[in-house]
């Protein structure tokens, strides 16, 4: 009994130190910070003047 109780141990103190770092939540699951690169379709800069130059402008 004493052996399977230190086994139990011995695995669950392996398995919490060998787990892989956590990385900190930034509170926004949807992708990068608004400061971050954006794609083309989300700037609002870019679709602008893609606008502008569509009509001639």
């Amino acid at each position: 009994m004493a052996y399977a109780l230190i086994a139990f141990v011995l695995i669950g103190v392996w398995l919490f130190l060998a787990r892989p770092a956590r990385v900190p939540f930034t509170g926004n699951a949807a992708g990068p910070s608004s400061g971050g690169p954006k794609g083309p379709d989300d700037d609002p800069d870019f679709l602008r003047d893609l606008d502008r130059r569509l009509r001639g402008d």
